[in-house]
């Protein structure tokens, strides 16, 4: 091998000024070898503060949207909300006016059942009209869209309406199967059982819709509706064989055109004030304290053998410039009964005036006695 060879074949990996050796150095002297000490602690890179705002546009981006998300939930829950109470409340105001209808076709029916001098004829005329009145109510009730939760309730108010309809179809039957017949407990015992259909409508309309529909808004959280009352009979009185055979009796005679036989007639049976229950005299005076919540009570005697029906009763207290005068009639009343009526006074009265609350009793159909139909009571009032 040649000089040349050896030159080409002496190489090394390293850059030359980094593989220093001895041969290379001469007569240099090595430099002594450097000990590197420990190494502290390396202090912490930072990066340019240009690396971190994408990041935080990110995240406000993301926190931007979930803004919105959160908000637009809200927004169609609430108008979700919204939607639902204003279908309830439309629902409700349509019942409520199917039901008020109907509980003044009730009170209708009451006034005419009590109505002096009433004949067959128009008995029956008047209850067709009724008849007809409850079926156009029971088939709006059919008609209405209820909202879901609330198909239950709806149903309830439509079985009252129905029995409201059965209960008027039955009365005008039976009236009419009746009217030639000559008992008159029997025939009062018919009738009860047709009114007793009414009565069962209010059971059926307070149960089955009103309390239903309001557990079901409470549940549903529907806030400020109430499903809406309806009662058909208002007075008992016009329900039992007794007082029907009554009516069933005077209507008779009615038809018949006869005077009214038998002794007839009312009067009063009492009078005191409320709420201290003072019972007044006619010849000792009364001192009367005066509250908000002063009222006067009148009882009414029927003192004949016969009912009676549609006793207005008149309260006068002498004031200037003008009178206090209250009025209220007494639907119905039998023979031998007492019935009272109430009427609301509060402070409007004159006081330390020594005067007379004066007490009338209208006269029934063929009363001839009536002395015992008015009255003065002597009175004062004080604070």
């Amino acid at each position: 091998m040649s000089t040349r060879d050896d030159d080409i074949l002496d190489f090394d990996f390293f850059d030359e000024e980094e593989s220093v050796t001895w041969e290379d150095s001469g007569d240099e002297e090595p430099e002594p070898e450097r000990r590197r000490g420990p190494r502290g602690p390396r202090p912490p890179r930072l990066r340019a503060p240009g690396n971190l705002t994408p990041l935080l546009r990110l995240v406000g981006l993301i926190a931007l949207a979930i803004l919105v998300v959160v908000l637009l939930v809200v927004w169609v829950q609430g108008c979700a909300a919204d939607k639902k109470q204003t279908r309830y409340s439309n629902y409700m105001t349509e019942i409520g006016t199917i039901g008020a209808a109907s509980a003044k076709l009730g009170d209708d029916l009451a006034t005419l059942l009590t109505t002096p001098g009433l004949t067959q004829a128009d008995l029956q005329t008047k209850l067709g009209g009724y008849v007809q009145l409850a079926e156009g109510q029971l088939q709006k009730a059919n008609e209405l869209h209820s909202p879901g939760p609330l198909h239950d309730a709806n149903d309830g108010a439509i079985e009252a309406l129905e029995f409201r309809v059965l209960g008027l179809k039955g009365l005008q039957t039976t009236f009419k199967n009746t009217a030639n017949a000559s008992d008159a407990t029997t025939a009062g015992q018919d009738l009860s059982e047709q009114a007793q259909r009414l009565i069962a409508s209010d059971v059926v309309w307070a149960d089955r819709f009103q309390a239903v529909a309001d557990a079901v808004m409470h549940n549903e959280g529907v806030e400020g509706i109430k499903a809406p009352p309806s009662q058909f009979v208002t007075t008992q009185d016009l329900a039992t064989a007794k007082n029907l055979a009554a009516v069933w009796t005077r209507i008779q005679g009615a038809s018949t055109g006869g005077t009214p036989t038998g002794l007839h007639g009312t009067g009063i049976s009492y009078v005191k004030a409320l709420p201290s229950g003072q019972l007044l005299s006619t010849t000792t005076q009364t001192t009367i304290k005066v509250t908000e919540q002063l009222a006067f009570e009148v009882g009414v005697l029927d003192t004949g053998d016969n009912q009676e029906v549609q006793i207005k009763v008149t309260l006068t207290i002498p004031k200037q410039p003008n009178n206090i005068v209250k009025t209220s009639t007494i639907p119905i009343i039998d023979a031998g009964e007492v019935k009272s009526v109430t009427f609301p006074i509060g402070t409007l009265v004159p006081f330390g005036e020594q005067l007379s609350v004066k007490v009338e009793v209208a006269p029934v159909k063929g009363e001839t006695n009536l002395q015992n139909n008015s009255a003065d009571y002597p009175v004062i009032f004080t604070l």
